[in-house]
């Protein structure tokens, strides 16, 4: 039994420290994953008529109607629902099932004789709590992802000659990529997709049929005015002017229609006075533009009409057919006017129309003429200079958006419908009209496999990390950049992974991974979310005059970018912002900070913390932390195992409750009302009822055991948590421990960044956690006959079977070490023709002495502790008669049981109603509803119980009986709904996988008690492992007698300059002496002068250094040494679980070496390096040792062995196996090479 630390605070007050201004209250942190599945979904609430189109709706609508090849029939969606989920979430996970509901849709086949018909399509998983879901019985996380948004983008690169040029890329949301350029001979080309690229003119014309002749392409770009031809006068007017239509000799003159001058060139004198001379009355020129790219464009295209730039693309596009107008005009309408193959989508119009400044609708889905010709001329613009245009940053957040799991499965059910409308349609042209329906023609496994593969398989669902409650929540939350569609963690480069000035209040920039994936996968800020377009937007309160408002506003990177923001710490006098002397403020604007005056800021944002994730929120003192070690402080809280006894810290920030709150760990109540009745199992609130885990292993294999903080009568609101799980107290997050420290070396035990702990923290349990560990065994029918679960096992003594029950299953309470017997079960053997001896033993002894094999599930190594849980599942068989009589009983008991709770829900229902009606509510034969002797009446009664059949008159009642109805209803509901669940899995048996007839899971629950080995942290990055653990006697003490528990490298604080640690325990020094809770927030925290004066107050010396006693020799140090409480936590890297060791063990097939690693009880690896040590040492005999017998030399291990039992110690190497592998791969190369052995 753990015994509690004497020193744990249980302080109920708290003082807040920073400014007092409220701060903005934190949304809900778990909406990005809850809002999004809603949304795609759609369930519960919408009237399966009326949904909006969007989420899976629009997939439905978007793929029907399907028509057949011939048109003659077709099938339309009518609606979908989604009914309740045949298993409870606890059945999921021990069956390793998917937790989902079945996706019905109703389909109306049009024909002669229409016909509807409901088909079911799969299950659709149910999300929990916080966006997890229950997979296969583990639960996974979807990731929301990070790319790069449809639209349009302008970028500049420098190419040789320090010339720039300029490149556009339209990037829809479906469908080919076209690429803009411009050249170094000043022209412009396009490319679409990766073919070859050809002048930009050829894909106008190709757009429009108007854009066929050159005077149209330079009139949509330019203004043109006609100019008259008046005699020689006009050639200085016309001179250096560009033709916009071919200047051609008028009918009547000797040379007409010969062409002088063609469009888009330029009028030299001598062709101005030609063109004065030939008797033209008027042309149509223009002025010569800034930058010749188009006109040199023009110049470089090879087409003429419409018609010829449709064959040109076609020829570039589909480079070996022959051309054919028509294949060209069907492929070109098909890669661009075709919305199921060419789709800007919202985002991408949106962009569009943001950047070139358009106003075309935003479900206006494909490109136009005009949108070209838009962007054309921006990077015409670009090119010649102009001011009010600007190439984009890819990076800039403006430019980038999340796709959330309601798009990602849109995608993927997209996908898994197309294939779907092919073998409908594939169907449809096989089978008569009068034969088919809708079932017929659907094959649901298309679906069905589809969600499988994105929940279950796909690169963004990811099992979810439930080492504590913030990791899990960080989880739901994280921003990745990889994933289909994604960037590459080989070729992102560096500009992708870096905190960019648009990341804040949107991305937090200290959590990300430090691996190859740093900045690739980010975490979302804490007030951050995100809009209708998939852009992440941030809350600012919005500024009049220099007045705050209480108005909030959501702006987008691009939005903040020209905006003038001030930071949350801003001093505020009566609702007025107050600036320097001069009326100026230090404000962000366009990705920079400068000076402005008080009245033109326009926002401020919301809280200090604003900038940065809930990981990092939760570390004190962050602002006086450098970064790299903030980075490590918030990963490692993620990696923190849940204590035996929670404590919260002593410092926080304020957000412990929060994130608690919002993590799925906890529970909470569903609505408002009182308490009716808690223990440790459940917690009733009216017909709302919670039932609590305990003691469960969750996916980390850390421990979960929720526990009631709330007692009957209690009142409780919407969202207030009831009760505490894994690293909480009383609703707050509670990692680790609080412990007093001393920055102090000793004798060399902390170097490094080791740590010393005191044997108090032992002793007293401080730092013990409890891990659960699953192991299953299985039943199979073999080709030999089936398995067996057995107490009877072959060649195992009575010792050894002592723990286990009659069927073999080892008894709960049992304490097991490596190598003992778990679960029996024998498997037959490869039967051989017996003996009559044999028959005759088999005959008297039965199994045991038949031809088996013992496959017994055993404890593995490294793994002790007390057997919690043992659960057995199998299916439907054939019963002997004494088993049907007792499979019968427990049914009928399990029927009773479910009746009950029927009645009980049934009767608290009526018995209200009946209060509010003043009468008795009866039957139709006249009984009364509810009978107290009778439970299985009621039930039935429950069953039949419609609202509308009662006779209620004055609406005043009748609505509060509807109130009545709808407040108790759901429980009746949920109670018929258990007891249908429990009688049909008794009468079908258990869901195993195919080819299992039986399941055992056992479940061992393991005491961690911290050792040397194990790594702990705080939470500023100060990370070690215990490298020593002493004595309370031995420890230095204070003076007033208490011992420090721990003692920390100060050499750890100044080069690493996280500094917060240290503030940290000043404040937790007073905090413990004065009895309070200390919150202080980021960067709106506790100064140093408010921690001096709080540990003055408390007693205690005002610079936090302490003179300290040496507990082995009695005598003072010689300096005074930093004492404190600091928050340390044990991180889930436990020594218990790297501890490994191998004598003999599993070998490679073909090299013969040992295996690596510790899962797969491999060997230590003795490389080239280590090689190269004994080499330099001269020791021959220890290196021939290594390099045969103890690595690959099959023959020497077998004499070596043998050498051993006879009690001799004689080497005899022989040729190791990885040189017979070496020959082998010669000889595939044709050389024969052999070992010659020469008798020396």
């Amino acid at each position: 039994m753990a015994v509690t630390s004497q020193r744990r605070l249980h302080t109920p007050e708290t003082r807040k420290f920073g400014s007092d201004r409220g701060t903005y209250e934190v949304p809900d942190l778990t909406a990005i994953q809850t809002v999004s599945y809603d949304r795609f979904l759609q369930y519960p609430g919408a009237n399966p008529d009326k949904r909006k189109e969007e989420g899976l709706e629009a997939v439905l609508r978007e793929i029907f109607p399907i028509e057949s090849y011939d048109k003659s029939v077709s099938l339309d969606y009518v609606r979908y629902e989604l009914g309740k989920p045949r298993y409870t979430p606890d059945e999921c996970r021990q069956l390793r099932l998917t937790y989902g509901r079945p996706l019905r849709v109703w389909l109306r086949l049009n024909r002669e004789q229409p016909i509807e018909e409901e088909v079911y399509l799969g299950d659709l998983p149910v999300m929990m709590g916080g966006g997890e879901f229950i997979i296969n019985g583990a639960e996974r996380v979807v990731v929301s992802q990070l790319h790069r948004s449809p639209g349009i983008d302008f970028v500049s690169e420098i190419e040789a000659g320090d010339r720039k040029v300029y490149s556009c890329r339209v990037i829809p949301e479906r469908g080919s990529w076209i690429e803009i350029n411009t050249t170094k001979k000043d022209s412009i080309t396009v490319r679409i997709d990766q073919s070859g690229k050809f002048s930009i003119v050829t894909l106008l014309r190709a757009m429009d049929p108007k854009m066929g002749l050159d005077a149209e392409i330079l009139k949509a770009f330019y203004s043109a005015s006609k100019q008259k031809i008046v005699d020689g006068r006009s050639v200085a007017k016309i001179e250096g002017k560009v033709a916009v239509e071919d200047i051609v000799y008028p009918v009547g003159s000797e040379r007409a229609g010969e062409i002088i001058l063609e469009a888009g060139h330029r009028i030299t004198k001598n062709t101005a006075e030609v063109v004065c001379t030939s008797g033209v009355k008027s042309i149509e020129v223009m002025d010569p533009p800034a930058s010749p790219h188009l006109l040199n464009a023009m110049a470089d295209d090879v087409t003429a009409s419409h018609e010829e730039a449709l064959l040109r693309i076609y020829q570039r596009l589909r480079p070996g057919n022959p051309p054919q107008l028509e294949k060209a005009r069907t492929l070109f309408a098909e890669k661009f006017f075709d919305t199921n193959r060419y789709r800007l989508g919202r985002v991408g119009r949106f962009r569009m129309n943001r950047k070139l400044g358009l106003k075309v609708p935003e479900d206006e889905m494909v490109l136009r003429s005009e949108d070209l010709i838009n962007a054309v001329k921006y990077v015409l613009g670009l090119a010649g200079g102009d001011s009010a245009m600007y190439v984009d940053d890819i990076d800039h957040l403006g430019n980038r958006r999340l796709r959330t799991i309601d798009e990602l499965a849109c995608d993927e059910m997209r996908k898994g419908f197309l294939k779907l409308r092919r073998t409908v349609q594939e169907r449809m042209s096989l089978k008569d009209a009068e034969d088919m329906t809708p079932r017929s023609l659907i094959n649901p496994k298309s679906i069905s496999a589809a969600i499988e593969y994105f929940f279950g398989r796909g690169e963004l669902s990811q099992v979810v990390d439930q080492t504590n409650p913030l990791s899990m929540l960080t989880h739901e939350r994280r921003l990745s950049a990889l994933g289909p569609g994604g960037l590459n963690r080989k070729r992102a480069g560096f500009e992708v992974r870096d905190v960019h000035i648009s990341h804040y209040g949107r991305i937090c920039p200290i959590e990300t991974p430090e691996g190859t994936n740093i900045g690739l996968i980010s975490s979302l800020a804490m007030y951050a979310s995100v809009d209708d377009y998939g852009f992440l937007v941030t809350p600012y309160r919005k500024v009049t005059k220099g007045k705050l408002q209480e108005e909030v506003v959501w702006l987008r990177a691009d939005e903040e970018h020209e905006a003038t923001v001030a930071s949350a710490d801003v001093k505020v006098e009566k609702g007025v912002i107050q600036g320097d002397s001069a009326g100026m403020l230090v404000v962000r604007n366009m990705a920079d900070f400068i000076l402005a005056p008080v009245d033109q800021v326009e926002y401020v944002d919301v809280a200090p913390s604003q900038m940065i994730g809930v990981s990092a929120g939760l570390i004190p003192f962050l602002e006086h932390d450098d970064a790299n070690r903030a980075l490590m402080g918030s990963n490692m809280q993620r990696q923190a195992v849940p204590l035996l006894v929670a404590e919260p810290p002593i410092v926080g920030t304020g957000l412990e409750q929060e994130v608690a709150r919002h993590s799925g760990m906890l529970v909470r109540a569903g609505h408002k009302g009182t308490i009716t009745y808690a223990d440790a199992d459940r917690i009733e609130i009216g017909p709302e009822v919670h039932h609590l885990r305990k003691f469960v292993g969750l996916n980390e294999r850390t421990c979960q055991n929720q526990k009631p903080i709330v007692k009957p009568g209690d009142k409780v609101e919407k969202g207030q948590v009831i009760a505490d799980g894994a690293a909480t107290w009383q609703g707050d997050l509670a990692l680790g421990r609080n412990v007093l420290v001393a920055f102090m070396s000793f004798e060399g035990y902390n170097y490094e960044d080791a740590i010393i702990l005191s044997e108090e923290l032992v002793q007293k349990d401080t730092y013990t956690s409890i891990h659960i560990e699953e192991f299953d065994v299985e039943i199979r029918e073999t080709k030999l006959g089936r398995e067996e679960f057995t107490r009877d096992i072959p060649n195992v003594s009575e010792k050894q079977l002592r723990n286990l029950d009659e069927g073999g299953v080892v008894n709960v309470g049992t304490f097991v070490r490596p190598g003992d017997v778990l679960v029996g079960k024998v498997s037959p053997k490869s039967k051989t023709e017996l003996t009559p001896e044999e028959k005759l033993l088999h005959a008297i002894f039965g199994r045991a002495g038949e031809d088996v094999k013992n496959d017994s599930l055993e404890v593995p190594s490294g793994v002790e502790g007390i057997v919690i849980d043992t659960q057995k599942f199998s299916r439907r068989m054939s019963l002997s008669e004494e088993e049907r009589k007792e499979f019968e009983r427990s049914l009928k008991t399990a029927e009773a049981d479910g009746a009950a709770k029927i009645a009980e829900a049934f009767t608290t229902l009526v018995t209200e109603i009946e209060t509010v009606l003043k009468k008795k509510l009866t039957d139709d034969d006249g009984n009364s509803l509810v009978h107290e002797q009778d439970a299985k009446f009621v039930a039935e009664q429950a069953a039949t119980f419609r609202l509308d059949r009662l006779d209620i008159r004055s609406p005043e009642r009748s609505k509060d009986v509807e109130k009545l109805h709808k407040q108790h209803w759901p429980a009746v509901e949920e109670a018929i709904d258990a007891r249908d669940r429990t009688l049909n899995s008794m009468k079908r048996g258990d869901e195993l996988r195919s080819g299992v007839l039986q399941m055992v899971k056992i479940y061992i629950a393991t005491k961690r008690v911290i050792s040397v080995g194990d790594k702990m942290a705080g939470r500023h990055g100060n990370k070690g492992v215990i490298s020593k653990i002493m004595p309370v006697e031995d420890m230095p003490f204070l003076e007033d007698g208490t011992p420090v528990q721990i003692m920390l490298n100060p050499l750890g604080v100044p080069s690493r300059m996280n500094v917060g640690q240290i503030l940290e325990t000043h404040l937790g020094w007073a905090g413990s002496k004065l009895g309070f809770r200390a919150i202080t927030p980021v960067f709106d925290g506790a100064t140093e002068d408010e921690i001096n004066d709080l540990l003055e107050q408390a007693g205690l010396p005002r610079h936090g250094k302490a003179r300290l006693i040496d507990g082995r020799s009695g005598e003072s140090l010689e300096q005074e040494t930093t004492v404190g409480y600091i928050y340390m936590l044990k991180l889930h890297h436990l020594v218990d679980d790297k501890v490994h060791a191998r004598s003999t063990g599993p070998y490679s097939l073909i090299t013969q070496q040992p295996l690596g690693g510790k899962a797969r009880f491999g060997g230590q690896r003795f490389g080239e390096m280590e090689v190269w040590a004994l080499e330099a040492y001269g020791a021959a005999y220890i290196l021939q040792e290594l390099l045969t017998v103890k690595s690959d030399d099959v023959e020497g291990r077998t004499k070596i062995y043998e050498s051993m039992v006879k009690g001799e110690n004689t080497l005899e190497a022989g040729t190791p196996a990885s040189f017979d592998v070496l020959t082998n791969e010669i000889r595939g190369l044709g050389l024969n090479m052999q070992l010659e052995k020469r008798g020396l």
